[in-house]
């Protein structure tokens, strides 16, 4: 897709308000009614070193991109009112490349919390929020979890509904494996 098509279509994201009412709902544990809610969570490690670690690969866009994910802009940081394009990449393929905006709704850098949510922008195959947050437990444990409520938006995903679930189900997976390899690597 020619960088230009991308950059337009960035800026109309910016100008867009998120395609959902409930924003910033993944904060709390209460999810919104009338949408589909996920949660799942992995088991990272223990200690602030872990915790650091996953911290800064989900703060820098590392879940995206680690799960095949392209980000438009490029360098663009995670900070509450930022938008951005994802773009899944299938090497191999030469199909259309879906394009996802999506805006940062909230962050979180406390000592024992770090994460952010996205929530959806028109033009997404959905519409809800997507939290991805490294904790420490009571005990030193350290957790990642992805926190989802959405619905389908788009013509394609609806028509395509069973198909659409499970590309969300196995994307949330890749999420909890590349976070997983992260917080360990040296």
């Amino acid at each position: 897709m020619p960088s230009t098509d991308l950059r337009h279509r960035h800026r109309a994201a910016c100008a867009a308000a998120p395609s959902y009412p409930e924003v910033g709902a993944t904060r709390s544990a209460a999810l919104p009614p009338g949408y589909a809610w996920l949660r799942r969570r992995t088991h990272l490690g223990h200690g602030p070193e872990v915790l650091a670690r996953a911290g800064a690969y989900v703060l820098s866009w590392g879940t995206q991109l680690g799960s095949g994910f392209a980000l438009h802009p490029p360098a663009a940081p995670v900070e509450t009112g930022g938008t951005v394009l994802l773009r899944l990449t299938l090497p191999g393929l030469r199909v259309p490349r879906v394009i996802i905006p999506c805006r940062v709704v909230w962050t979180v850098e406390e000592p024992d919390r770090i994460g952010f949510a996205y929530g959806t922008l028109p033009g997404h195959p959905e519409c809800g929020e997507e939290s991805f947050v490294v904790s420490t437990d009571a005990d030193g444990e350290v957790w990642f979890e992805v926190t989802a409520f959405s619905r389908l938006a788009a013509w394609y995903a609806r028509l395509g509904r069973p198909v659409a679930l499970l590309l969300q189900h196995l994307a949330v997976e890749r999420y909890l494996r590349v976070v997983a390899r992260a917080a360990v690597a040296d």
